[in-house]
């Protein structure tokens, strides 16, 4: 006997797989940092304790939705055992003390790295050495009540933490290599972009905060350069909210960092110190160049038209951000997302900078009128883009280690709008989308 598909019965179709971020975290993020924006504005507040408000005014919504209605706390990819009763202290509280000394074992590893860099004093860098110095006395004591109630309901605290802790109080042969390595790699991440993150809030919040209406209305090409500020605060206070809030209650703890020294090279080389970039840097494209402001003043449609495409350009890349809710950082699996600008594109991060930088730079074009300027300025660009794919192929090795991303990564190749026009576009055939489900035999 076998079943047949019936005329009635609903057409076969290929779901995405389910996101670990809902899109209403994001949302209520935005939501409240817009609010405190316009506030700011209509007041002035421009410095750099109303741009330290705007990742409250973020964080706290995502944290109130994640918890009172996306419920995350209650995942079991937390590791937390919320049906079982919590066990004795006198159970847990040994390795609670090797784990708080793996926590500010890493702690004073980080803060010595911070000294001994001494980029970090200078410049923007030095609000962010600040805030961390504030920020490291309550860290240090709340981390042991939360150590003692974590321990006791995680259904194995024995993590990274512990490890490292091992290792400190001299007894190495009772940590795990690989998860210490995974640990030293998850904390490596967070010293470096957190800071970095920290740093430019207050610069990314002024520019948003300084400009006035009447200066914005004036003509398009200062409404966007405007809209592009506010995109770039968005995506700078999100960024800055996901590094700091890597706590497994939120189910937004680090699963794993990239194991691969060129991943590492790829992210590390668009960032300072170790930025290529820069003025004056090997993959600076701004030789004998001016902005596409300069180059379309005399052409006003086209002007609009261009101002219209970068805004939009950014308002990708920071959806892209918005996305990740608490969750984004540099490097690190902390769960796969499906949704937003994700269901286009496994990077749409990445395209929408790249495609940014061409019709912002026109690097063709060249204020000099020297040839080698405008084939520089257009292979640097290629080659900066290039870069951004390297970065994009380790993240996918090293994401591939998950089946919910091979998941994700199959069904964006069958129905992704970007893969599919790539395909289109290379001749590659796109693979099918899933047939309907054969007859099956009845036991």
């Amino acid at each position: 006997m076998t079943v047949e598909a019936k005329p009635g019965d609903a057409p076969h179709t290929d779901p995405r797989p389910a996101s670990a971020v809902s899109a209403a975290t994001g949302l209520v993020g935005l939501g409240g940092l817009v609010l405190w924006t316009l506030v700011a504005r209509h007041f002035g507040m421009i410095g750099p304790l109303a741009a330290l408000t705007a990742l409250v005014a973020c964080a706290v919504p995502m944290l109130l939705w994640s918890i009172l209605v996306d419920k995350v706390h209650r995942r079991p990819t937390t590791g937390i055992d919320w049906d079982a009763a919590p066990r004795p202290l006198r159970e847990t509280i040994d390795i609670s003390l090797v784990k708080l000394a793996g926590l500010w074992g890493i702690w004073g590893v980080i803060g010595a790295l911070y000294c001994i860099a001494r980029w970090y004093w200078d410049g923007a860098y030095l609000f962010a050495m600040q805030v961390i110095g504030v920020a490291a006395i309550p860290m240090v004591l709340l981390s042991f009540p939360y150590l003692l109630w974590l321990d006791r309901r995680l259904a194995e605290p024995r993590d990274g933490a512990w490890h490292f802790g091992q290792w400190l109080i001299g007894r190495p042969e009772a940590a795990d290599r690989e998860i210490l390595y995974d640990f030293l790699r998850a904390w490596a991440v967070k010293g470096f972009f957190l800071a970095f993150m920290i740093s430019i809030v207050p610069g990314n919040w002024a520019e948003t905060i300084r400009l006035e209406w009447a200066w914005i209305a004036d003509n398009p090409a200062n409404l966007a350069r405007w809209l592009i500020a506010v995109m770039f605060m968005i995506d700078v206070v999100f960024a800055t909210v996901g590094y700091a809030l890597t706590l497994k209650p939120l189910d937004a703890h680090i699963r794993s960092a990239n194991p691969y020294t060129a991943g590492w090279v790829a992210a590390l080389i668009c960032y300072p110190p170790f930025i290529l970039m820069n003025p004056g840097g090997p993959l600076d494209y701004h030789i004998g160049a001016e902005d596409w402001t300069w180059w379309l003043a005399d052409h006003p449609w086209l002007m609009t038209l261009n101002a219209v495409w970068l805004v939009f350009l950014t308002g990708v890349y920071a959806w892209a951000t918005v996305a990740f809710g608490i969750r984004f950082s540099n490097l690190t699996h902390r769960g796969i997302l499906t949704n937003g600008p994700y269901a286009w594109s496994k990077h749409p991060a990445y395209l929408s900078k790249n495609l940014f930088w061409w019709f912002a730079a026109l690097p063709f074009l060249a204020s000099t009128g020297n040839p080698v300027d405008m084939v520089r300025n257009t292979v640097v660009l290629a080659l900066i883009g290039g870069v951004y794919y390297w970065r994009a192929r380790t993240e996918e090795r090293h994401l591939m280690a998950d089946p919910a991303y091979r998941e994700y990564a199959e069904w964006m190749e069958r129905n992704g709008p970007i893969p599919r026009l790539i395909n289109a576009l290379s001749g590659r055939p796109s693979r099918d989308r899933p047939g309907p489900p054969r007859p099956a035999a009845a036991e």
